[in-house]
């Protein structure tokens, strides 16, 4: 993994951290299994994330990927082109 894929990780998992206060969170760079992919021509990265939050309590899904799309706003479409989630409340682990 190089500097740019390790900062970027740390900015997500940061983001994360800070907004939905997980109490677990895990973050895969998966960029190298889709290089040549149009998306990876742009620089964007492919990230894997399974967050556990007690703010996704009683939420749907499309609340939870909201709440965490919302996390890293800044950094889509340019450093991140997909973002596969899977956000859990602790009640659900």
């Amino acid at each position: 993994m190089n500097q740019i894929q390790d900062t970027r990780l740390a900015r997500i998992r940061a983001a994360l951290e800070a907004r939905l206060a997980p109490v677990e969170l895990v973050v895969d760079d998966d960029s190298a299994a889709h290089a040549g992919h149009a998306g990876a021509a742009s620089g964007g990265g492919h990230y894997n994330v399974r967050i556990v939050s007690l703010q996704f309590e009683g939420l749907k899904l499309v609340t939870r990927h909201r709440l965490v799309y919302d996390s890293v706003h800044d950094m889509m479409h340019k450093e991140i082109h997909a973002l596969a989630i899977t956000a859990l409340a602790p009640s659900e682990v």
